[in-house]
């Protein structure tokens, strides 16, 4: 791990947080105390960053550098508010597609799916901020830049933050071998979130239970599961199919009413972002 992606110290901490720079996660030495610790821990819960106490020795493997007992890990992706991630692909007329990732902790995993998600024209990840992977300069290189690109947001349930795309009109589909039917079963048409769990333990059941549908990807071989990363591409590639096959119908059906009856094609209706995407705060 680079030092650039640290900051260490008491002081440089406070600053950072102070400053509201892109701060993922702290760590602090079991036992700290002090002024400047009880403000680093005030300004962390303020700002919901997660903070881990530790022991010294772990401090003491990550850098060289005088920790005082306490390290920042920097993000290298902005942070973006759910809400308005919606709300504005509501105002470009589009069905918003959210990726939601349920404790995916290989950078690997997380660039790739990044990367998917903007190939095939997702409008934000959804990521816990606990018990997932760094954002940092590895996860960035996998994604081919993608995490540069693509909005990513960041919550400390993800539970209820799958509630809230809900109530902006968003259903809920999770990809799982405990599923009984096929992706392809399923209208991906529509406002989506697509929830994908990691490769050891899957999607927790509390969010399977909250989602709307189960898909799984048939195979044919002899291995029973898909990496995250490529199950996450088979699935995006499949909304992006789904919606363009709508999109065609729409403009044939829109062409024979012009030609039949000299009228132009039905507008797409979506909430308006005044009713249903209403920004709230985290």
């Amino acid at each position: 791990m680079a030092d650039s992606d640290l900051i260490c110290g008491v002081h440089p901490v406070i600053e950072a947080l102070r400053a509201r720079k892109h701060v993922e996660r702290l760590l602090i030495r079991i036992g700290a105390g002090g002024d400047g610790i009880r403000e680093i821990r005030g300004l962390a819960l303020e700002q919901n960053v997660p903070w881990q106490p530790v022991p010294l020795q772990k401090l003491d493997r990550l850098t060289r550098a005088e920790h005082q007992g306490v390290i920042a890990y920097l993000s290298q992706v902005e942070e973006q508010d759910l809400d308005e991630v919606i709300a504005r692909a509501y105002e470009q007329r589009q069905a918003p597609l959210i990726v939601a990732l349920d404790s995916v902790t290989d950078v690997r995993n997380m660039g790739a799916i990044a990367r998917s998600a903007e190939c095939f024209g997702a409008h934000g990840l959804l990521v816990p901020k606990v018990g997932t992977a760094r954002l940092g300069p590895d996860t960035v290189k996998s994604s081919a830049g993608a995490l540069l690109r693509k909005p990513v947001c960041r919550t400390n349930d993800l539970l209820k933050a799958l509630e809230r795309a809900r109530e902006h009109g968003l259903r809920i589909i999770a990809c799982t071998e405990k599923a009984q039917q096929d992706v392809s079963e399923v209208d991906l048409s529509g406002p989506l979130v697509v929830v994908m769990g990691s490769e050891d333990t899957g999607i927790n059941d509390r969010v399977l239970r909250m989602a709307d549908e189960l898909v799984r990807i048939p195979m044919a071989g002899q291995i029973g599961s898909l990496n995250v990363s490529v199950a996450a591409g088979i699935v995006l590639h499949a909304v992006l199919r789904a919606r363009m096959e709508k999109k065609k119908k729409k403009r044939k059906k829109g062409g024979r009413r012009r030609a039949g009856k000299g009228l132009s094609p039905d507008p797409v209706s979506f909430p308006s972002s005044s009713r249903k995407c209403r920004p709230r705060s985290r």
